[in-house]
């Protein structure tokens, strides 16, 4: 008896080790560099939202407004702004941004600071709110609301002295306190020049960096609606991606250190296009377009709205390089959004609903040459599992990585979804991806950043293997999800 007690002692010694050496858990990866904050995170996954242009201009045809137009010849005769959300709810958008006021100073709310408004055009015998119309109209949809106040202003007398920051910024307090939430604050570059003023009828220039008073202008946005997104050239929030094409950068880094964005720069357009790896700041690049060659409807234009396959190859260019597609759609004289506009929009949607349809990753098998700590935690199978909240990734002293996803069948293979679980920061700077043909590896794609997500064509393969494999990266790549379609 007595030795079979200390034989089971023993065992039970053993068997203890053992477990709780199973139980010990692998620490998760530190943070690498700049991350992003909850509403940015909440951005990258609205991918699309939509820019609607629409004022005096859209009834003088033309593209910046002087500031003399009469606000008697704004009157739409059959706006529908629900029509307008109807539209862009089916066509899978998730938040618009109206312009409240574009260079031309027209306000398309009644303004207290102004008579150059919407109260003093036709449009409902001047009791109309289209602000308020919209921010109302998109929420019923379920989608986010921001608005575009310009901060040039054409048709003000004092534009260029201290008084019209107040005004502006009594205008922004007018938006932000009567018509929000507001998702996204958005503001441009376009800051004096030739204008009306009152009547002066002269150019006028300002010093943007300093004019404004940015800082304290935004901080007062900010104190109203906590969690607004500030858009500009430089961010603080969101930054623009350089172009007006619709086109981010293959090279999409999220981070870049704002003090290096100033006019004259040299290279400026690519660096906002590219980001910077070693970026102070998490500030990601927006990708804006319009869905016509002009931001504001012009009739000679109905024949040269983007078809449904370009807009397809925009998602790719734009959410497909890690960013988000903030695509114009501007309503035509009558207060719609033209046939030709609505055909394409949802042209589009049934083109991304038919090609991502079925994720072929999500059934298949899939294998790592390492995995953090050999925790169930951090192996192959959080990169396929659906869930954006699990994630692949390596010990923090390997900063490649190889992934093998092996399909049910052979399948003919048309795109390939890469994401990083960037909440710890952007991370991998050059991957590869080969598929298994003819009882081999055959490259089919490559690419540097991955960041929030990254798309790419693997043109009909037919394999029953795909291997993913991460060649450089500043610090453990960390996946958190690999789609096939």
């Amino acid at each position: 008896m007595t030795y079979k007690l200390v034989n089971f002692s023993a065992f039970l010694s053993i068997f203890l080790l053992f477990s709780c050496a199973e139980k010990q858990e692998v620490a998760a990866p530190e943070a690498v560099g700049p991350v992003p904050t909850e509403e940015q995170l909440a951005w990258y996954d609205m991918e699309m939202n939509a820019f609607i242009h629409f004022t005096t201009n859209t009834f003088t045809d033309k593209e910046w407004g002087y500031g003399d137009e009469s606000p008697s010849i704004f009157n739409p005769t059959e706006l529908d702004v629900n029509q307008w959300m109807n539209t862009l709810e089916k066509a899978g958008f998730k938040g618009v941004i109206l312009t409240a006021k574009h260079h031309d100073g027209f306000a398309l709310f009644p303004s207290e600071f102004t008579e150059h408004d919407i109260a003093n055009s036709p449009y409902k015998e001047g009791k109309g709110d289209i602000v308020k119309e919209v921010a109302e109209s998109a929420r019923a949809h379920d989608l986010k609301f921001g608005i575009y106040l310009s901060p040039w202003d054409r048709n003000r007398a004092d534009y260029g002295q201290d008084s019209y920051v107040t005004y502006y910024r009594n205008q922004l307090k007018e938006v932000f306190e009567n018509y929000g939430p507001v998702f996204e604050m958005w503001f441009d570059g376009a800051n004096g020049g030739d204008g009306f003023y009152g009547g002066a009828d002269e150019e006028r220039k300002i010093d943007k960096t300093v004019y404004y008073h940015w800082p304290e202008t935004l901080a007062m946005v900010e104190e109203i609606e906590p969690n607004v997104l500030f858009f500009s050239d430089a961010g603080p929030d969101l930054r623009w991606v350089g172009n007006e094409e619709g086109i981010g950068g293959e090279t999409n880094w999220n981070t870049i250190t704002p003090d290096t964005l100033y006019a004259g720069q040299a290279g400026i357009t690519e660096l906002l296009k590219t980001g910077s790896e070693d970026g102070t700041e998490w500030i990601p690049a927006e990708v804006n377009t319009s869905i016509r060659p002009g931001w504001f409807y012009h009739k000679a234009e109905d024949s040269l709205v983007r078809d449904a396959e370009n807009l397809f190859q925009l998602y790719f260019t734009s959410v497909g390089r890690g960013s988000t597609l903030l695509l114009n759609i501007p309503p035509d004289r009558r207060g719609l959004f033209h046939e030709n506009d609505v055909e394409a929009l949802l042209g589009f949607r049934k083109i991304l609903d038919s090609v991502f349809a079925v994720n072929l990753a999500e059934k298949a098998s899939i294998s790592a040459d390492s995995f953090r700590g050999n925790s169930a935690s951090y192996n192959a199978e959080n990169a396929i599992d659906a869930d954006p909240e699990t994630y692949f990734a390596t010990d923090d002293a390997t900063t490649t990585a190889t992934l093998e996803i092996e399909l049910k069948k052979e399948e003919a293979l048309h795109y390939i979804v890469l994401q990083e679980y960037i909440k710890l920061g952007q991370r991998v700077e050059k991957f590869k991806v080969s598929a298994w043909e003819n009882n081999a590896w055959k490259e089919i794609a490559q690419g540097t950043t991955i960041g929030h997500k990254r798309i790419l064509e693997l043109k009909g393969i037919n394999t029953t293997k795909i291997k993913v494999k991460i060649t450089a990266a500043k610090a453990s790549p960390l996946l958190s999800n690999i789609g096939l379609y």
